[in-house]
């Protein structure tokens, strides 16, 4: 009973936080402040009441609509809470020591943020990348399973190989095919999970976006030059890798010994 009531709480808590991450998405891309004013509906922009700005439930009871004016709300809303909420729960199944749980959920809040704005308008924002790597080395001190010369390379390398792969596109195609925010955003990732994370993110990004990209082409949505953003691959890569990670290694280890 007190674990049902415990998973509960990490899945409301993440949905509050993915609120409050809606409005990070919504804002920062503008460079707004993320603190004022208070939520506002983007219509007719009065203030939303809290009883209309409970996670997800709102979004239900209103019909996904303004109180005020009826004007449509983005469907972004309840799935960015729902998301985090979820996430929420499953790092605290997977890490429910505290710390633990609260370092990891940074960094997954902070890749939701990053998804959707790179989703949307083709950034990532240094606002969260640049701090995200000193904190990503910091934490390296209090987690278990990575140390802080392995997270330190991890900055390194993921933030030197993204940009060597896109320096040596540059020069061959005289194209740009990689933006600095990816970079910024692989080393951000290197200062929490270490080399191996940094490693199986970028091949395991690279085949998701790869994947997406062929399908895109395959049913005429794209062409074959579309650049499509790679954040949310590498995010989605190393959310992999922090719930999967050591398993999908041993196994792929173990076929190489066959």
């Amino acid at each position: 009973m007190l674990n049902i009531y415990l998973y509960s709480i990490a899945f409301i808590f993440g949905s509050i936080v993915g609120s409050f991450l809606n409005v990070a998405i919504i804002r920062l891309p503008k460079g707004e402040s993320i603190l004022f004013p208070p939520s506002h509906c983007p219509g007719c922009g009065k203030p939303i009441k809290f009883y209309d700005n409970v996670p997800i439930l709102s979004y239900i009871l209103l019909r996904g609509k303004c109180r005020n004016c009826q004007a449509k709300i983005s469907l972004q809303y309840p799935l960015v809470e729902f998301l985090a909420g979820t996430l929420s729960l499953a790092i605290f199944f997977k890490f429910p020591i505290f710390p633990f749980y609260i370092i990891y959920f940074v960094l997954i809040a902070a890749l939701i943020v990053v998804s959707f704005i790179d989703l949307e308008h083709r950034i990532i924002p240094d606002l969260i990348t640049l701090p995200g790597i000193p904190v990503g080395f910091a934490a390296s001190f209090f987690l278990p399973e990575i140390t802080y010369p392995d997270s330190l390379a991890g900055i390194f390398l993921g933030g030197g190989t993204l940009y060597l792969i896109a320096l040596t596109y540059h020069i061959l195609t005289k194209k740009e095919g990689m933006g600095g925010g990816d970079i910024k955003l692989l080393a951000m990732l290197g200062g929490f999970i270490g080399i191996k994370g940094v490693l199986f993110t970028i091949f395991f990004g690279s085949l998701l976006g790869t994947l997406v990209g062929v399908v895109m082409i395959f049913f005429g949505k794209k062409g074959r030059f579309y650049a499509i953003p790679f954040g949310p691959f590498l995010s989605t890569a190393s959310v992999i890798y922090l719930f999967f990670g050591k398993s999908i290694l041993t196994w792929y280890l173990g076929t190489l010994s066959i």
